[in-house]
């Protein structure tokens, strides 16, 4: 870089270029001319040659320094156009700066309140994400609680008799069934549906054979499936023939009895993947009901039900019917008596007006009479009126 007159100038601008040839030109004809002049004094003759070159070099270097004062004056030029240029640049590049920084400013300002309207939205759906995680949280210690009840086999049992109870007391009236009812044999059953004859009281046991289905779903080799199998076949054929011993006495209950899985699950994979089991509740007359099945089950009850005890209400309908016939004979009876009481009494009444007519008629005639004039003279039997006796 090269500054003149407080100008900048690069090594590779053209101008600096030819400046630089210049002084490279002026600066060999000076070293041509101290060669000249040294070489002057060994040679004279020489001498006169060498001055008219002298001379000719003055005058190219006379031309070379006016040429140079005249590269300097276009040097000045160029700077001064040049700085105003820059002048003109910098003035436009302030303006638009200047607008990028006011629309920068205008952006900023809408980024900041769209940023503050999303972290208001952002803080909503934390406070969202907040409550939704306590339900999560509570859901989990209901599922580890529900894991709690399931682990055990008597809470197990008590969970399955209270979605049963949950199930009848929804389907059916509240004195169609007996909780926890002791039959003659001395069992308890869970549930018993009091169904008129045919088919008579049907008992409901809950079984919930739990580890041999878990067992049965963690089985990762054919070894364990068919072990698992086997172990759900047992528990499910124990529990079928249990109720069908317990729950079926002839003569005091129905000739079948029913076992709810308080699982659609278990239910689903007795049906889809050991249909023996059901078929084998069939020849038991111990039928498998699911939640779903059961509450279907208990709608055909109830509908047993109202059938019975509308027949029921038609027999005392029925009876009351013929009282009330009776009662109507009844009256009717009384009132053909009280309508010849009527007659009899209109007929009477009849009469009587008659006879009081008749009466109004003689004494009206009677009172016609002149006594006076009657007296002393002799009445004629035609004369006389003959009083009836009516």
């Amino acid at each position: 870089m090269i500054t003149l007159n407080g100008q900048t100038y690069g090594l590779n601008d053209p101008v600096v270029l030819a400046a630089l040839a210049g002084a490279a030109v002026v600066s060999l004809i000076l070293f041509m001319l101290v060669v000249t002049m040294r070489a002057a004094g060994r040679s004279a003759q020489m001498a006169q040659p060498l001055e008219m070159q002298l001379s000719q070099l003055g005058g190219r270097v006379q031309a070379l320094g006016d040429g140079q004062e005249r590269l300097a004056g276009g040097l000045h030029h160029v700077s001064e156009a040049q700085a105003t240029q820059q002048t003109k640049m910098l003035q436009l590049m302030e303006q638009r700066l200047a607008d990028v920084q006011e629309k920068m400013n205008e952006n900023l300002h809408g980024s900041a309140r769209r940023t503050a309207q999303s972290l208001g939205d952002l803080q909503q759906r934390l406070t969202a994400i907040d409550k939704a995680q306590d339900n999560i949280t509570k859901l989990s210690g209901d599922v580890l609680s529900l894991q709690d009840i399931l682990s055990n086999k008597q809470t197990r049992g008590a969970f399955g008799e209270i979605q049963l109870n949950d199930i009848v007391s929804k389907a059916l009236p509240s004195d169609s069934y007996s909780l926890q009812s002791t039959l003659s044999n001395g069992r308890r059953v869970d549930c018993l549906i009091h169904l008129p004859n045919p088919p008579g009281p049907i008992c409901v046991d809950s079984k919930f054979p739990l580890e041999a289905y878990e067992a049965l779903r963690r089985a990762e080799t054919k070894e364990q499936l068919a072990r698992a199998a086997q172990s759900l076949r047992l528990s499910v054929r124990k529990h079928i023939r249990d109720i069908s011993e317990r729950y079926i006495i002839e003569g005091e209950t129905a000739d079948g009895a029913l076992m709810f899985l308080p699982s659609e699950a278990v239910y689903a994979e007795l049906h889809s993947n050991f249909p023996e089991l059901v078929r084998a509740g069939f020849d038991a007359r111990v039928w498998i009901v699911s939640p779903t099945t059961c509450m279907a089950t208990l709608n055909t009850m109830r509908a047993i039900l109202k059938d019975a005890r509308m027949r029921e209400q038609a027999g005392a309908i029925r009876k009351e019917l013929g009282l009330l016939f009776a009662d109507v004979e009844r009256l009717g009876t009384r009132v053909e008596n009280l309508d010849r009481h009527f007659n009899q009494a209109s007929k009477d009444v009849s009469e009587i007006k008659i006879s009081a007519d008749k009466a109004s008629r003689r004494a009206r005639r009677l009172d016609n009479f002149d006594f006076e004039e009657l007296a002393g003279d002799p009445v004629e039997p035609s004369e006389i009126v003959p009083v009836s006796a009516e």
